[in-house]
């Protein structure tokens, strides 16, 4: 203690001398000069420099304090005042795991809104529950797993193969959607005050990881240089270089032969030099026994632990980091690489405020008050309404609100599980999608429901009596899909044969047989309700039915925003962030990790939907694209219909070498909008040179000699997306100079 009591000699004598001068001036004492005298250690002192607190408290450590808050478990350290902290807490869509909280759609269905500035309220609702659960939390002593506010989220990984499990947690298969999407949650989740965090973003699963999920701790993902700085990479730098993201996830697997968690190339070469990362680089929870146990690239965990700090990795979810000591004294490391990987993770937690006196901090205030609030659910309401895919229409829908009969169906209708998804937070006002739908008709509305069906095999009783009655309704909702009982992470899909991920893209055979059979008991209108986390192809019923919506996961308000676009309170106006394939036997083999033949950018046969697709209950034209030598472009939009709707207007490029080089259809920008009936505005696109940059053989960004062409529209510009509906994109042609 003898360097503490110095130094505090030093500020106690600093205090007496300026004490001593306002006095002789005459002057009062300032209220900030007394909270100094209070504090019990510098560190604590908010006077000084977050880097300058963080230096003083790393000097008073032992070598095994410093060690023991290098795990995400942080043991208390009473001499010195500093309480446990677990660093393990997720909030995907949601203060996840702990309780109770808004849930909001699953990520995928956020990435659906193509809602920037949604997101970012998202994620805002996010973060001050967080702070208020905390707040909780720490009055009653609760520092436990999930209760703190570093958060492992969001998973801004590719979507790059429909079979993966995990996609779900992602905003979709495109790296320019993901970075937009992923920015705007970070800046909500991470608030704007200038010397606080509310709470501290990560982003994960860095870099090149999606999937199998049955090999993802033995697996290495070989990746051309293109395809690395392409695809895999840019949503990483974004969350990094504009939203300053505070941590970054180390994934499981290998990339080009090295774990990603202890791979200079990904951790120092491009994540700290070449995009500046100043932030706290933690491991996938278990990632670093991955070394020796499965990957083999080490003998033991000292060695681990070793490769792990020396290429980064800050924090270790996991034990591996307990034998820090042993691979100290092994000369494997040294202690000023522990002080300097320590001194990253605790700037992290000083900036959360956690070393502040309580009440000193901006979000010391939230309380239970804002927690799943009127306020919050509302804003989960409208990212539900959002996120709803209307695929196809045969001007069935919307639906009255007076219809005399209606007859719901499906598995999927009465249960809480598919609003779900995974890692999610809990809530006791959950409104399924048959609450949301009872809720909305009129009630002299006769309206009944039955299963009708189980959810992943046939009945079990051979007696059906649902689609007779089904086919005696005015309209039948039929509510239908997945859950994350069949799709997710290793070991949560209890339902999955294959640890998570799908081998299939279908509906279970069950469900199709059903939706059939009700189709012969009725003409009238038949509405299918898909719930998922990913692609569901159904070649079989598209033309059977007579509307489509995908619904997602969509959270806890999730029934009321399906009955609003049912029923017409709300025109449908999510958008695909993937790209449904037909069949599997349209996907490249889910181990190559080469974009070759994989999503809207590289894939040449015909999909079922396509990334960017989505209909509404009105027109729209899109017309006079135009753009300028500032690389200005605009482009007008005409609601043709008769109903006021919001519209995704959306940007794509393709390069003189698209199709063979480079992709077929790049998204480059995109607008959510609103029109009213009859009236058009023009949309105002500010792109860049570097808009038009791709991406040669060595991972370096180019400009194409020849012709540009520009594309504006509602969906992507493609064949398929005409023929499903979507409107003819208005394009141009334009040479880059």
């Amino acid at each position: 203690m003898k360097k503490v009591t110095n130094l505090f000699a030093l500020v106690c004598i600093s205090i007496f001398l300026t004490s001593f001068f306002n006095c002789k001036e005459n002057k009062p004492q300032e209220k900030e000069v007394i909270e100094i005298v209070e504090t019990k250690f510098p560190w604590q002192n908010t006077k000084f420099s977050i880097n300058e607190r963080v230096d003083t408290l790393i000097k008073e450590m032992t070598l095994e304090e410093k060690c023991s808050q290098m795990l995400d478990v942080c043991s208390p350290i009473e001499r010195l005042d500093i309480p446990e902290y677990n660093w393990w807490n997720e909030a995907l869509h949601g203060v996840a795991r702990n309780g109770r909280a808004t849930v909001f759609p699953q990520a995928i269905g956020l990435g659906a809104t193509f809602d920037e500035e949604l997101i970012q309220r998202v994620g805002t609702v996010i973060s001050d529950e967080a702070r208020a659960k905390y707040n909780e939390a720490i009055k009653i002593g609760n520092r436990s797993r999930y209760a703190g506010l570093t958060f492992w989220s969001p998973n801004v990984n590719i979507f790059r193969d429909a079979r993966w499990g995990r996609g779900q947690e992602t905003y979709g298969e495109d790296p320019y959607l993901t970075s937009r999407i992923g920015v705007s949650f970070v800046k909500g989740l991470q608030g704007n005050d200038p010397n606080y965090i509310k709470a501290a973003a990560c982003a994960k699963h860095y870099a090149v990881h999606s999937g199998p999920e049955e090999f993802r701790h033995e697996f290495n993902a070989v990746v051309s240089q293109k395809d690395l700085y392409e695809t895999y990479l840019p949503a990483f730098k974004a969350l990094v270089q504009e939203a300053n993201v505070e941590g970054v996830m180390g994934a499981y697997n290998r990339t080009q032969g090295q774990p990603c968690c202890g791979s200079p190339f990904l951790l120092q070469d491009i994540l700290r030099d070449d995009w500046g990362f100043d932030g706290y680089i933690v491991s996938d929870c278990g990632a670093v026994s991955d070394f020796h146990r499965f990957h083999k690239v080490t003998n033991t965990p000292e060695e681990s632990a070793a490769l792990a700090l020396k290429a980064g990795t800050n924090i270790n979810c996991g034990n591996v980091y307990s034998v820090l000591k042993s691979a100290l004294k092994q000369g494997l490391i040294t202690e000023d690489l522990i002080d300097t990987r320590l001194k990253e993770n605790l700037m992290t937690r000083f900036k959360l405020g956690l070393f502040d006196p309580v009440g000193s901090g901006p979000y010391d205030s939230l309380d239970a008050t804002v927690v799943d609030s009127e306020a919050n659910r509302k804003i989960a309401r409208e990212a539900a309404q959002k996120s709803i895919v209307l695929l196809k229409n045969d001007n069935v829908l919307p639906l009255d609100k007076n219809i005399k009969t209606l007859y719901v169906v499906g598995p999927n209708a009465s249960n809480e599980e598919v609003l779900l998804g995974n890692y999610y937070g809990l809530t006791s006002n959950t409104q399924t999608i048959l609450d949301g739908i009872v809720g909305k008709v009129s009630l002299g509305t006769s309206i009944n429901y039955k299963s009708g069906v189980l959810p992943f095999r046939k009945n079990v009783n051979p007696i059906d009596w649902s689609t007779g009655e089904a086919g005696k309704s005015d309209a039948c909702i039929a509510v239908m899909g997945i859950s994350a009982l069949l799709e997710g992470e290793e070991g949560e899909a209890i339902a999955s044969s294959e640890k998570g991920d799908r081998t299939q893209l279908k509906l279970p055979q069950n469900q199709i047989d059903y939706i059939k059979k009700i189709k012969r008991q009725t003409d009238k209108p038949l509405i299918l309700v898909l719930t998922g986390g990913s692609p569901i192809a159904i070649p079989e019923l598209h033309d059977i039915v007579d509307a489509i919506l995908f619904v997602w996961y969509p959270g806890e308000e999730g029934g009321n925003a399906v009955a609003d676009v049912i029923f017409g309170d709300v025109a449908p106006s999510g958008k695909l962030p993937i790209t449904f394939p037909k069949s599997v036997d349209q996907l490249p083999p889910y181990e190559d990790y080469n974009m070759k033949g994989r999503t809207y950018k590289y894939m040449t046969e015909e999909p079922l939907y396509p990334f960017g697709f989505g209909l509404s209950y009105t027109s729209f034209e899109y017309k006079n694209l135009k753009i300028d030598d500032n690389y200005n472009a605009t482009v007008e939009v005409l609601n043709t219909g008769k109903l006021p709707s919001e519209e995704v207007v959306q940007l794509y490029i393709s390069s003189p070498l698209a199709g063979s080089e480079d992709p077929i259809y790049d998204l480059k920008s995109f607008k959510r909008i609103s029109i009213e009936p009859g009236k058009s505005k023009t949309i105002s696109f500010k792109l860049r040179k570097s808009t038009f940059h791709q991406f040669s053989e060595n991972g370096e960004a180019i400009l194409r000699d020849g012709t540009y062409t520009v594309y504006a529209g509602g969906a992507l510009p493609s064949q398929r997306s005409l023929n499903l509906g979507a409107s003819q994109a208005a394009s141009v042609k334009f040479k880059v100079k």
